[in-house]
């Protein structure tokens, strides 16, 4: 322990009672001796808990066959999502104006985020309708477990096999974190098998005796573990381990345009490997709150006049912190840009 260590040890305790899964940023996660005795596996057996005493305060907001379904396998998918009037407004806003945008690269994916505060959305109708839709936000919120107000962007996905060979880490299969989160997507167009599609590993967001047997091996060993995510709390696993687990191989959401789908990330999960240069879009949600809370409400973001300013917000301290602290926001600024283009930095 040096000096430092000990100021940043009381941020590190109470990190444990919060959203924090980084073995190798947070010393108590990644202690072998500390997950020997449970402590991982404590953490993700109460947060489990947690989410399904919560899930059962959020059920009577669902369609009874959408929520036995999103029980059964872990995700919702609903084709034709909005009316057809509104989605075909919808593709003329988003594809035919530029938007400031940021963009993040991983191996050979490059993500394209489009923020969507309060005064873009003032000005394309349709685009709003989408974004704030209420079923939609009662599907991602079932799937997180929590209740509150999402962080949402429009996200282009651009994968470029031949000109860089190396990885897309989100190729992996892998759980986001220890506990119930979610991610929301609305495609805007058709997404083929070979289109590099979300995949998903259904009833992977059950917590079973099995699969909580896995969380506590893999805690273990993870702060020493090569790969950046897996070490970094979004443990990755091999096709082999889910059949030890008892779960199926991934499904891939090949599916129209006006899809939608929402799912639980606890559940293992990732994006298609693409052998071909591919181009998608799609409205994204994302919610993922502090697990071990006992309520639902209560979330910030829920405020009127906060609502859609959360990934803003997100952004403008990422770049105060890289202005005055040397910290680097992944999230680079790019311009206005069109949201189909295929130039990116």
């Amino acid at each position: 322990m040096t000096p430092l260590s000990y100021l940043k040890a009381p941020i590190w305790i109470l990190g444990l009672a919060g959203t924090d899964k980084s073995p190798r940023k947070n010393p108590l996660l990644g202690s072998e001796r500390l997950n020997n005795w449970g402590l991982h596996r404590k953490r993700v057996q109460i947060a489990a808990n947690q989410a399904a005493m919560r899930r059962r305060r959020l059920a009577k907001t669902l369609d009874t066959e959408q929520k036995a379904f999103f029980d059964e396998n872990g995700y919702f998918l609903v084709r034709d999502f909005l009316p057809d009037d509104v989605f075909s407004r919808l593709k003329e806003e988003v594809f035919e104006q530029p938007f400031e945008t940021r963009e993040m690269r991983q191996g050979q994916a490059v993500t394209r985020m489009t923020l969507l505060p309060p005064e873009v959305l003032k000005k394309n109708a349709a685009l709003a309708k989408a974004v704030r839709d209420p079923r939609a936000l009662q599907m991602i919120r079932y799937a997180a477990s929590q209740g509150g107000y999402p962080l949402n962007f429009l996200q282009t996905v651009l994968v470029e096999p031949k000109k860089v060979k190396t990885k897309d880490p989100q190729s992996d299969a892998h759980a986001d974190t220890f506990h119930a989160t979610s991610k929301g997507w609305l495609f805007l167009q058709d997404v083929g098998e070979e289109d590099g599609p979300f995949f998903f590993v259904p009833g992977s967001h059950k917590l079973t005796k099995e699969r909580l047997e896995w969380e506590y091996q893999c805690s273990l060993t993870a702060a020493r573990d090569p790969r950046s995510h897996h070490a970094s709390g979004s443990f990755r696993i091999r096709a082999e381990e889910l059949e030890a687990l008892g779960l199926p191989q991934p499904v891939k959401m090949s599916v129209p345009e006006n899809t939608l789908v929402v799912a639980d990330t606890f559940a293992f999960h990732g994006r298609t490997p693409s052998d071909k240069p591919t181009i998608r879009s799609e409205i994204h949600w994302h919610m993922r709150r502090n697990p071990f809370l006992p309520w639902t409400g209560l979330h910030l973001n829920a405020l009127p006049f906060l609502q859609d300013r959360g990934m803003p917000t997100q952004m403008s301290l990422a770049d105060f912190a890289e202005r005055n602290f040397k910290m680097r926001n992944v999230w680079r600024p790019v311009g206005n840009v069109m949201v189909r283009s295929d130039a990116h930095v």
